[in-house]
């Protein structure tokens, strides 16, 4: 799908506050509502908007411990990387999964409880789990920055 400018500019403006209304929306686009509303709906159409998320606080719903793991699985066939991305889609603990090239197989951005609530999801989810060779954790010390936006430049 080729982007306009105007495509653009909506698409800065709902990264930044997906609460937009279709009148705010036509200012910031330069259009008329309806044509901003038609415009919206194609671009989610075509996947060019994914979703619509609000980005939660960890800690305030006892979510405090964030945590990096590079994971390595066994051995790199289709059925163990699929099998895995499955179970990393299914896990509510993971909050974000990337099959990743380098010294492991898979980033995982991990939320949990506390340290123990943690170790109680590493013996359910790798070491209960076959396909896995082995995993390295680092812990988050400070959220600096959280979000999904993309740098969207002019044409």
């Amino acid at each position: 799908m080729q982007l306009d400018e105007i495509d653009r500019r909506l698409l800065r403006a709902v990264q930044q506050n997906n609460r937009l209304t279709s009148d705010q929306l036509a200012e910031i686009a330069g259009l008329s509502a309806t044509a901003c509303q038609r415009r919206m709906k194609r671009l989610r159409e075509a996947k060019v908007i994914e979703g619509d998320v609000a980005i939660v606080a960890p800690r305030a719903v006892g979510r405090g411990l964030t945590t990096l793991v590079q994971v390595s699985l066994e051995r790199e066939r289709t059925d163990i990387i699929d099998r895995f991305k499955a179970a990393i889609r299914k896990t509510p603990e993971i909050m974000t999964g990337y099959y990743v090239t380098g010294d492991a197989d898979f980033l995982l951005v991990v939320t949990s409880r506390d340290m123990e609530d943690f170790e109680q999801f590493t013996r359910r989810f790798f070491y209960e789990n076959r396909d896995i060779k082995g995993f390295k954790t680092m812990v988050v010390i400070d959220r600096v920055k959280a979000g999904f936006a993309l740098p969207i430049e002019a044409i």
